[in-house]
C-alpha cells in the first residue's frame, strides 16, 4: 500500500530565509495573479499576504488534509481561491495554460518523486510526452511555465538534477526557450534538517516567461553557490558564495542542453569543443546481475566488503581454466564452475579477486531466462578491458577487468583499439576525469550515458607510452606487493593534465 507520504511527496518549506527569499524573488505587485499549484500548508501564502493582503490567489492542493487545513485558515480571504484538484490534470489549468497563460507569478515547492499510479502515469506520459513522467517536479515546472502570462514570474525549489541528468533534457529546453532565468542558487539539502528529500542538492530557479527569442538567447543569468547556511540567500554580502555567470544561448550550445558549472573554464570548454567523445572510441556498457546473488554468489573472505552475508567459496569449484572453454556464455558443465567476477568498489587500477559467480549450465540458463536477472551485454563478457564503479565517492575510479565477468554495479569499458586500455586506465583515474565527469554528471553516479560523453584527448606516441610504462610499473607492484607508489601515478596524472591542459 503506498503511503500518504509516498503519495504526494510534500516536504513543506519550514524554513523563513528560503520563504523569505522566493518570495521576493517575485517582485510582487498590487495587481498580480498568483498561483500556488500544490498549496501544502500555506508557507508561501502566509509570506505573500504579509506584503499584498489583497493579491488574487490561487491555491490548488490534491491532499484532502491539507485542503482542510488551508480552508481554515484562509476562511476570511476572499481573494484566496481554493480548489483541490490534480494541478498536472486539471482541466481548468489545461484551458488556461493553452491561451497563452493566465498568471502573473507562481511558487512552489513541488513535490519530488511522487508516486502515481499506472493509469495517471499513462495520461501523463500523453499529455507531456517529451518528459520523464516519473518525475513528478519537473512536469510541475512545465506546467506552470505554461501557466505564466508573457513576462510572468516563477520561483521554484527543486532538485538539482534537472541541471546535468540526460532523462531531464527536454525541460532544460523548455526553460532556456520559453522563459529568461533570473537565477539559480544551489545548496544541499541538509538545509532542511530531519527531512530525507532522495537528493543530496536542491536549487531555487527563478525565471521570466517571455516570447522573444532574441532576449531569451541574449538573457544572462547567475547560478550562486558554495552557501554555508541557509541565511546566506538573503544576505547581499556574497563574499563566501561562488557566482557563476551564463547566457542562455551558451547553456543551449552545450551537449544535451546541460548546466555544466566548473570553476575552470577550460573544462566546460572542454566538454563543449571535443570532437571525440570517449563512446567514440570504446565500448562503455552494463555488466551482469544473477537475479539473487545471495543463492549464486561466493566469496573468499568474509573481511571483503559486504561480504560477511555471503558463503565461502569451495577452492576446489573455482574454474581457472575458463577463458578456454569456446562456449563459456552457455555455462561449464564440470564440478568447477565458479568464475571470478569484477564488482563495484572505489579501487584504482587493479582488484584483488574476491568475489565468485556459479557459471554452470544449470545458472546460466537461469540467468538467461529469469525476470530479475540480467543477461546484458554478454559479448562483453570475460574480454580485457575497464570497469568503473556506477557509484563513486567523491572521485571516479577504474580498475581494470582481466578477460573477467562484470556485475551491473560497474560499467565496462573496451576500446575498440585494445592498445588504448592502459591509457583510457590511467585517465580515467586522473583528476583531470574526475573534473570533467563532475562537470558533465555532478552527482556520485557514473552511468555509461555520461562515461560516453567524456571528451577523448589523442596523446602523443611518447605520451602514451610514458603512460602505458607507468600502469605496467603500477600493475606488477599491486600483484606483487598489493600496493603501488604514489610516484607513479603522480607521473601519470601530469601527463594527462599536459594532454589536457588542465
Amino acid at each position: 500500500m503506498i503511503t500518504e507520504a509516498r503519495k504526494y511527496q510534500a516536504f513543506y518549506t519550514k524554513s523563513t530565509p528560503i520563504v523569505d527569499y522566493m518570495v521576493s524573488k517575485l517582485q510582487l505587485n498590487s495587481l498580480d495573479k498568483i498561483l500556488e499549484p500544490c498549496g501544502g500548508d500555506g508557507v508561501f501564502i502566509d509570506c505573500i499576504i504579509e506584503h499584498n493582503e489583497f493579491a488574487k490567489i490561487d491555491i490548488c492542493e490534491l491532499n484532502p488534509f491539507a485542503i482542510n487545513i488551508l480552508q481554515k485558515k484562509y476562511s476570511n480571504f476572499q481573494n484566496i481561491n481554493i480548489r483541490e484538484c490534480d494541478t498536472l490534470l486539471d482541466d481548468e489549468l489545461s484551458f488556461n495554460s493553452n491561451f497563452g497563460g493566465f498568471y502573473d507569478k507562481i511558487i512552489a515547492n513541488p513535490p519530488y518523486g511522487a508516486w502515481q499510479d499506472y493509469e495517471k502515469r499513462i495520461i501523463l506520459k500523453k499529455m507531456y510526452s517529451d518528459l520523464y513522467a516519473k518525475e513528478s517536479y519537473t512536469l510541475f515546472l512545465y506546467r506552470c511555465i505554461e501557466l505564466l502570462k508573457d513576462n510572468g514570474i516563477l520561483s521554484f525549489i527543486i532538485p538539482d538534477t534537472f541541471l546535468n541528468l540526460h532523462m531531464h533534457k527536454s525541460i532544460r529546453k523548455h526553460i532556456l526557450t520559453k522563459t529568461k532565468i533570473k537565477e539559480l542558487a544551489l545548496f544541499p539539502s541538509s538545509f532542511f534538517p530531519g527531512v530525507n528529500f532522495g537528493y543530496a542538492n536542491l536549487s531555487i530557479i527563478t525565471l521570466q516567461k517571455s516570447n522573444n527569442q532574441i532576449e531569451i538567447r541574449n538573457n544572462s543569468f547567475e547560478v550562486k553557490t558554495n552557501y554555508n547556511n541557509v541565511e546566506q540567500l538573503n544576505n547581499r554580502n556574497e563574499d563566501d558564495l561562488k557566482v557563476y555567470t551564463f547566457s542562455q544561448n551558451e547553456i543551449l550550445e552545450n551537449p544535451d542542453y546541460a548546466f555544466l558549472i566548473s570553476d575552470n573554464s577550460l573544462v566546460s570548454k572542454t566538454i563543449n569543443n571535443s570532437k571525440l567523445k570517449l563512446g567514440d572510441i570504446a565500448n562503455c556498457v552494463t555488466g551482469f546481475y544473477s537475479g539473487n546473488d545471495k543463492v549464486y554468489l561466493k566469496v573468499n573472505s568474509h573481511n571483503l566488503k559486504n561480504g560477511k552475508n555471503y558463503e565461502i567459496i569451495d577452492s576446489k569449484k573455482i574454474n581457472k581454466d575458463y577463458k578456454n572453454i569456446n562456449d563459456i556464455l552457455n555455462g561449464i558443465e564440470t564440478e568447477k564452475c565458479y568464475l571470478p567476477i569484477v564488482k563495484g568498489g572505489n579501487t584504482k587500477f587493479l582488484k584483488p579477486v574476491g568475489w565468485y559467480m556459479n557459471w554452470s549450465t544449470e545458472a546460466v540458463s537461469h540467468y538467461k531466462n529469469d525476470k530479475k536477472a540480467r543477461f546484458q551485454n554478454p559479448k562483453f563478457y570475460f574480454k580485457f578491458g575497464i570497469g568503473v564503479p556506477m557509484i563513486s565517492s567523491s572521485s571516479i575510479t577504474a580498475s581494470l577487468i582481466e578477460n573477467k565477468l562484470f556485475d551491473q554495479s560497474i560499467v565496462g569499458i573496451f576500446p575498440f583499439e585494445e592498445n588504448l586500455t592502459y591509457y583510457l586506465l590511467a585517465f580515467l583515474n586522473s583528476p583531470t576525469c574526475n573534473k570533467l565527469i563532475r562537470t558533465i554528471n555532478p552527482s556520485a553516479n557514473n552511468p555509461a550515458n555520461y562515461l560516453k560523453k567524456i571528451p577523448y584527448k589523442i596523446p602523443t606516441e611518447i605520451q602514451k607510452n610514458k603512460i602505458d610504462e607507468q600502469i605496467t610499473i603500477i600493475l606488477n607492484s599491486i600483484k606483487e606487493n598489493g600496493n603501488y607508489s604514489s610516484d607513479n601515478e603522480k607521473i601519470i596524472n601530469l601527463i594527462i593534465e599536459e594532454i589536457y591542459g588542465f
